[in-house]
């Protein structure tokens, strides 16, 4: 019997695995884009679970930079990250500075973030300007949101330091904070509609600032990944014109320890259901495959480049 038992036995452990392999993605906090876009695509991979013995689901996180770090050390699978962290994570600059990111793959882009700063009307802000000794959060330590304020604050006559306060809350806890006086504004690097800013704006008097003068002009000539863009007009309650603004792509980032597998079934699960995928949420609209494409700063992961090809877009 012990026989038999220790043939059946090494015969099960040269038999290949077919056991699911199970992948997270880190998001972004709950009442933001990344974190319903992480629910989006992890609901077209569990489609076909029971055929590509993929498994996802969706961890809401403090954000890009996060993100970043957790998929370099393995603790995250895939995460969404903004473009201009990724192109510092993968030269070694900015935010990490000396710390380049070596495992670091692209796997698309999805769709544009703006840099928003949403403001009380009664704070009397206008312009980047009357930020001196208002209370301003900038973002939780970590997030891309605070990473793109900061580079912002580098080119302002404004610093950080004239600030009566510089907040550092999570993106969920902003809206509530302005509502409740706590705060005077806060910025928020995010795809538009957001019910974080319609929160925000449905709950007080809120007036959402321009950002655009050649401070602008310079950060984006001096930073190729950032780019012009418009908050449109009335999207929000109380502001009927469209908002002048600039922001990045938000890219979902994998390792190169991650499978070929995986990554495959993620991107052919998103651009097989594509239609299906941009109703998923208004910021995804004006997206195509192709704009997949655009605006990646790290390298595609081999999953993602054999999916691409075979769809004849690469």
């Amino acid at each position: 019997m012990n026989k038999i038992f220790t043939y059946l036995l090494l015969t099960t452990l040269t038999i290949p695995s077919f056991s699911t392999e199970f992948v997270t993605i880190g998001t972004g906090g709950v009442t933001g884009t990344y974190y319903p876009t992480g629910g989006a695509i992890c609901r077209l991979v569990n489609k076909y679970k029971k055929e590509t013995k993929i498994r996802c689901s969706v961890e809401s996180t403090d954000g890009s930079v996060y993100n970043i770090n957790k998929i370099e050390t393995g603790e995250l699978d895939f995460g969404i990250a903004q473009s201009d962290l990724i192109y510092q994570a993968s030269r070694g600059t900015g935010k990490f500075k000396g710390n380049t990111t070596k495992k670091l793959k692209s796997v698309m882009a999805i769709y544009p973030e703006l840099l928003t700063l949403v403001t009380r009307k009664d704070s009397n802000i206008n312009s980047i300007d009357d930020m001196k000794n208002k209370r301003i959060n900038l973002g939780n330590p970590g997030s891309g949101n605070e990473a793109t304020t900061l580079t912002l604050f580098s080119v302002s006559t404004i610093k950080k330091e004239e600030l009566k306060f510089a907040g550092t809350l999570k993106a969920s806890e902003m809206p509530d904070a302005l509502k409740d006086n706590k705060i005077d504004g806060y910025f928020y690097m995010v795809g538009h509609p957001t019910a974080n800013i319609e929160d925000a704006t449905n709950s007080v008097d809120a007036k959402i600032i321009p950002l655009e003068g050649s401070n602008i002009d310079y950060l984006i000539s001096r930073y190729p990944y950032f780019t012009k863009a418009d908050i449109p007009a009335g999207m929000y309650k109380g502001n009927s014109d469209s908002i002048p603004t600039f922001g990045v792509k938000a890219v979902l980032v994998t390792s190169d320890d991650v499978s070929e597998k995986a990554v495959y079934t993620t991107v052919k699960a998103i651009l097989e259901n594509f239609d299906k995928f941009k109703r998923l949420h208004p910021a995804y609209s004006n997206i195509s495959k192709k704009s997949l494409l655009n605006g990646l700063s790290a390298p595609l992961h081999k999953g993602a480049k054999k999916y691409f090809k075979e769809a004849g877009l690469l």
